[in-house]
Order: C-alpha cells, then sequence, then structure tokens
C-alpha cells in the first residue's frame, strides 16, 4: 500500500496541483474540508497561497486550528507548502496581531525591496542543505526550486535541518522539526527537485 496524506482543502491553497503532485511522489492523497478527519489521518498535508491573514482566517474558519495543532502535538507528520510553511510559525509580519499555530516559535518576516532585487521573489533559487533533514536526505545540491513569496522564514529560527536560500538575506526555504515538515517553494511547480523532495517525504517521513 502506498502512504495516505490528508490534504486540507479550506480554500487558501492550490490542492488540485499539490494532489496531483502528492500522488505523482507515490502517496495516496485523500482530500478534506472537514476538520473530524484530521485525527485519523496519518500524515497532514497544509497548503497555502495569498495573504497570511486570508489564509489563516480561512484556516480558522474552517475549524482546523485546533485539531491540526492536537495532532502535531501527538506525532502526526504535517508537511507545509508555501504560505503553509509560515502557517507553522507564531506569527508574521504580513498580518500583525494575528496568530500562526506556534509549532515553531518563530515570526515570518518581510524581504526588502532594493534596487535589482524585486518583492516578491519569483522564479528559480538555490537550496543548500543544514543538516539532514529528511526532506533533502541524499539530494545533491545545490538544487534549484521555483519560488513566490514575499515573506520568509529567518534563520534564526529554531529547527532541526533544512534547506538555506539567498535573496539579499539567507532564510529557510525548507525546514524539518521533529515531525513537522515545511517548503517554502512550490514542489508542484519545481520539477524533478519539487518531485524528489515529495518522494524523500514519503519514503523518510511516512515510511512507504
Amino acid at each position: 500500500m502506498t502512504p495516505e496524506v490528508l490534504l486540507l482543502d479550506y480554500g487558501a491553497g492550490n490542492v488540485r496541483s499539490a494532489a496531483k503532485a502528492l500522488e505523482r511522489a507515490g502517496m495516496t492523497v485523500r482530500l478534506s474540508d472537514n476538520p473530524a478527519d484530521v485525527p485519523y489521518a496519518p500524515a497532514l498535508v497544509v497548503p497555502g497561497q495569498g495573504h497570511f491573514r486570508q489564509v489563516m482566517e480561512a484556516f480558522d474558519r474552517h475549524g482546523f486550528h485546533g485539531p491540526v495543532l492536537d495532532a502535531a502535538n501527538g506525532g502526526t507528520p504535517i508537511l507545509g507548502i508555501c504560505v503553509g510553511m509560515q502557517m507553522l510559525l507564531t506569527d508574521s509580519e504580513e498580518a500583525p496581531g494575528l496568530p500562526g499555530l506556534n509549532l515553531v516559535p518563530g515570526t515570518v518576516r518581510r524581504f526588502t525591496p532594493v534596487p535589482g532585487r524585486k518583492v516578491p521573489q519569483m522564479g528559480w533559487n538555490s537550496l543548500d542543505k543544514v543538516g539532514d533533514s529528511p526532506l533533502l536526505r541524499d539530494l545533491a545540491c545545490p538544487a534549484y526550486a521555483y519560488f513566490v513569496h514575499s515573506y520568509y522564514v529567518p534563520i534564526d529560527v529554531d529547527v532541526d535541518a533544512g534547506a538555506l536560500t539567498e535573496y539579499g538575506v539567507p532564510f529557510w526555504s525548507a525546514f524539518s522539526r521533529g515531525t513537522i515538515h515545511a517548503t517554502q517553494f512550490h514542489p508542484e511547480k519545481s520539477g524533478a527537485v519539487g518531485l524528489a523532495i515529495l518522494e524523500r517525504f514519503r519514503r523518510h517521513v511516512l515510511g512507504g
């Protein structure tokens, strides 16, 4: 049997393309907009696209906040993608006063625009491994992934391992902290590298 993931559908993520990418990487995807499904899921995928406030409020409005926290605290593996990565932190400069999930303590910061470096970052950029994240194990680096974002997870955020990317400042473009994993880039838009990272999540995190 292929490992199963529950892909959360709360109206603020590109779930169709994420589902196809996860399936290509060898996982069975169950799409759900019902938080009652969360406690029974072997693993969760949290997508997110757009403004932090819009995404987080949609997530909370659908009732996912408490069940996802309970699942994470119970050891359920979680993969956050794009704004889904940022939601795992305490909060974001994009929406002051609005709490994130606080599964990884820290504040999401905004890139400072300067001449020759536009915000948002849009396009391909390199990943350099730090430590032994299951998402990057045995992946030849630097590897290149596709980014679209104005906000980033700073390197002072305490994680176990991950990948660093430079865009004026170094930031965590992927990380692992216990059973919590995330990518800032879009694996589904990152070609063979994105597929390889999702396959590593399946193999090294889900054991399938």
